[in-house]
């Protein structure tokens, strides 16, 4: 395998050193409306900014408004409305400082804010505007924050506001700790569900009523939904990791889902996040463990011509990540890949950075079942070859491979001081 696996990669693989090389990569994306970018890490400069010359181009070339990425819906927002001039933001850097949760370093770094200012200065001088959107689950207390505090400001004597007040009070006791939440759910069976639902329900009833071009009526409904599956997410999460796993990804296909539906059957979107998202989960050990993932589920609702996923990896260089789950930041080497991983065998190849395409007339040498690094917020690269490999058949769980030969750790803002 490991001979013929070469000779693969050398006959298919197209070089990759600057941004004019991925027009074969423009080409083989087409007419897709729905292009998923993935990454090995959280804290890797060269996934940030390949994705980045990437998504200009399918915005100036092909047309594409929407961005999506792996963060919470109220910090992106910040971000969303300085690209679109609407915001108090006077720069990039001021809109991601509204990305306070850690990890800060994923979306508060220089290479977002380079992109942020481009979509700016693109949004400035388009007709269709860019827009930036979170689609993660984590934000429960701030989604429902934003819910009343927009309510109390447009609507104050209206129902919905009632009903976001009676959900916030389910929640308060919490101290607005989501492992709170979830360990007192395991004592009662309906925790906050029915407030949750019920709240959205009643937005999306009353949808024409918050109508804005600041899409104030998109942004009321994506943090109701935000707060009714993050309850089920937390509640979900003391009981089985592929069940919480599978509601957090639903949610991020909820989101994707709304965010086009409210831009019309002509919206096109790219969508920024771990490969271990974006990657078909059937095509990995995730599916043995009962476990879904958004690039499987887009793959599911729609034609195969209108998704195309891109996944990313690197053979060795330096990451941000940290040692354990809120623990500092600090900048990590990531070792050369395991022998025999997908990433080692890219290198065996030769001829350094460079992607694949996959398609119907090479995807069959592509497809034997190999080791495919992912790397998280948490990261010990002494243990990585224990633990950090992901069983892969890569050429059914992308359409396409970008592999950096050495890449080095994104440049994280610098972090308010808490008080």
């Amino acid at each position: 395998m490991e001979q013929s696996l070469t000779k693969a990669i050398n006959t298919f693989s197209i070089p990759y050193q600057k941004t004019d090389d991925l027009t074969p990569l423009m080409n083989a994306i087409g007419e897709a409306k729905i292009v998923m970018l993935g990454e090995a890490s959280h804290g890797t400069s060269e996934f940030y900014s390949v994705r980045a010359e990437l998504t200009k181009r399918l915005i100036q070339e092909r047309g594409f408004s929407l961005v999506a990425v792996e963060g919470d819906w109220p910090a992106a927002r910040e971000a969303n409305r300085y690209v679109k001039g609407h915001g108090k933001a006077h720069t990039a850097r001021e809109a991601l400082q509204a990305f306070g949760r850690w990890p800060t370093w994923m979306w508060a770094n220089e290479e977002i804010v380079e992109f942020l200012e481009w979509m700016k200065d693109h949004n400035n001088q388009s007709a269709l505007k860019t827009g930036f959107y979170g689609i993660d689950v984590y934000s429960l207390w701030e989604s429902m924050d934003e819910v009343i505090q927009y309510l109390t400001h447009t609507d104050p004597s209206g129902g919905d506001l009632e009903l976001a007040k009676k959900a916030f009070t389910c929640f308060e006791p919490y101290n607005r700790i989501p492992e709170n939440y979830a360990l007192s759910s395991v004592n009662f069976t309906d925790a906050c569900v029915e407030e949750v639902s019920t709240l959205l329900s009643s937005i999306r009833s009353n949808e024409e009523r918050y109508k804005d071009e600041q899409e104030s009526d998109l942004n009321l409904e994506i943090n109701a939904l935000v707060a009714k599956n993050a309850e089920d997410y937390y509640r979900a999460m003391v009981h089985s990791n592929a069940e919480s796993w599978n509601i957090r990804d639903e949610h991020m296909v909820e989101t994707v889902n709304e965010i086009m539906d409210h831009h019309g059957p002509d919206a096109k979107i790219v969508i920024w996040e771990h490969n271990t998202h974006i990657g078909d989960a059937r095509a990995t050990d995730m599916a043995k463990a009962g476990m879904i993932n958004v690039g499987q589920r887009l793959r599911e609702q729609n034609r195969p011509e209108e998704v195309y996923a891109v996944g990313f990896g690197t053979h060795r260089g330096t990451v941000i990540a940290a040692d354990e789950w809120a623990a500092p930041q600090e900048v990590m080497q990531v070792p050369p890949a395991r022998a025999r991983s997908w990433e080692d065998e890219l290198y065996k190849a030769g001829g350094g950075s460079k992607y694949l395409l996959f398609d119907d007339k090479n995807r069959n040498l592509f497809n034997d079942w190999i080791g495919h690094r992912a790397i998280g917020v948490v990261y010990n690269p002494a243990y990585e070859a224990y633990g950090n490999y992901v069983p892969t058949r890569v050429s059914e769980r992308y359409d396409a491979f970008v592999y950096i030969e050495e890449t080095k750790a994104l440049s994280p803002l610098p972090q308010k001081p808490v008080l």
